[in-house]
């Protein structure tokens, strides 16, 4: 079994998030950021759980190295409050199955608000890693949605949804 866990996101973590904006790992996602960008995301990241509507996480290996991001935070879908999903993986990491793994750690956590029914996670179409996440963590796909991101560009995305009051699948 992966063996990988998730810690909150912290100040320290800047140095990951500029390892995750490469041209490789941001494919998806609009491309890489400016270090501008960069910083107000990872300074996003840091308070992200301060107001009790998401949380960014750290993918934590067992020999202490962080390799990736996973995170859910709250937002309007279809005139329903729900929570969204997103994640990232360092490109020598990706294989492994730690983005399934830690995607559910997190949909545990978000689980145990019993704030909102739905977890979603908006993949590109063309991003079948990322899909396959979706898929092996237990989400449903709805279809196909124009979906924007980042800010300001549309693209294809599958809707995934996971239902937060179904019984868990962990363990």
């Amino acid at each position: 079994m992966v063996q990988v866990r998730i810690d909150p996101w912290r100040e320290e973590d800047l140095d990951l998030l500029r390892r995750l904006n490469t041209p490789e790992t941001r494919r998806h996602t609009g491309g890489p950021e400016s270090d501008e960008q960069v910083l107000a995301r990872h300074g996003r990241y840091v308070h992200l759980a301060d107001d009790g509507q998401g949380c960014m996480f750290v993918m934590v290996l067992p020999d202490g190295a962080r390799v990736g991001s996973v995170a859910y935070w709250a937002r309007q879908w279809r005139e329903q409050e729900v929570y969204e999903m997103g994640w990232a993986v360092l490109p020598a990491y990706r294989g492994q199955g730690l983005a399934s793994a830690a995607v559910r750690a997190v949909v545990e956590v978000a689980r145990a608000r019993r704030d909102r029914r739905y977890v979603h996670a908006y993949p590109s179409v063309d991003n079948p890693a990322s899909n396959a996440v979706c898929r092996k963590a237990g989400f449903t796909l709805l279809g196909e949605t124009d979906f924007e991101y980042p800010p300001g560009r549309l693209m294809c995305a599958n809707d995934w949804q996971l239902d937060l009051t179904a019984p868990s699948t962990e363990g």
